[in-house]
């Protein structure tokens, strides 16, 4: 499979302004993710998806491959979209900006995913930490026998009634596309149950795409507060 890796980038973030350009490890942001998505040597393209003029300044002054996209997407998968509309791929890989944890592992699970022809949409998870478990801000994924998605949430699911301690599982912010999946999402509309969870895969099941996940040990943290960054810098620190 020709896979390519996006990186959808806004500037515009509300929980952590301008996170993109907060610097990590000497970097900005979005610098360390592109460089992680880099690593992985199964990919035959990586490009950062912004509308942020600032953030596209960066991008040329570091000489990251970076594409201006419309500011009016909606979410990072419409912004994807846009791309594969101008990148030819079998499979579209969407690194969100703020996983600068992510490593090659996470791309090679992705891409084993989708070697199932069934599989238009594909995404991650990983035994979740304690921490993570009442964190609204790691959402959680329940799957079926077969590996596809039944649910995510933010809250913590599934729910414990008797006390027996059930597996829980966190979601990684790292999908996998076909140009199909991504051509139909763009014409549903803001889902009810997106709208209430803030999570733009729940589009895909409410309309009955099934959404396959793929397991793996390397947890990662996706950056969306001042202490998932104090998190993440913590972690490199330690590397």
């Amino acid at each position: 499979m020709k896979a390519i890796a996006v990186i959808p980038a806004r500037l515009a973030s509300t929980r952590l302004p301008r996170k993109m350009l907060r610097e990590i490890a000497g970097k900005p942001l979005i610098g360390v993710v592109y460089e992680a998505v880099r690593s992985s040597p199964l990919l035959a393209d990586v490009l950062i998806a912004t509308d942020s003029e600032e953030i596209m300044q960066v991008c040329r002054e570091r000489g990251w491959n970076a594409q201006i996209t419309s500011p009016a997407h909606r979410s990072g998968t419409e912004r994807v979209h846009e791309v594969s509309c101008r990148e030819a791929a079998d499979v579209y890989i969407n690194v969100q900006g703020d996983e600068p944890l992510t490593r090659p592992e996470h791309i090679a699970t992705l891409l084993q995913v989708m070697e199932n022809p069934a599989a238009l949409v594909g995404t991650l998870m990983t035994p979740a930490a304690e921490v993570d478990i009442p964190n609204p801000n790691a959402v959680k994924v329940v799957t079926d026998l077969g590996g596809r998605a039944l649910y995510f949430s933010r809250a913590t699911i599934p729910f414990d009634r008797d006390g027996t301690r059930p597996p829980y599982c966190k979601h990684l912010g790292l999908y996998a596309y076909r140009k199909s999946a991504l051509d139909r999402f763009v014409t549903l509309p803001e889902s009810s149950l997106e709208k209430s969870e803030r999570l733009e895969q729940l589009r895909f099941l409410e309309n009955g795409i099934p959404i396959f996940v793929g397991e793996t040990p390397h947890d990662s943290i996706g950056v969306d507060t001042e202490e998932d960054l104090q998190r993440v810098l913590e972690i490199l620190r330690k590397r």
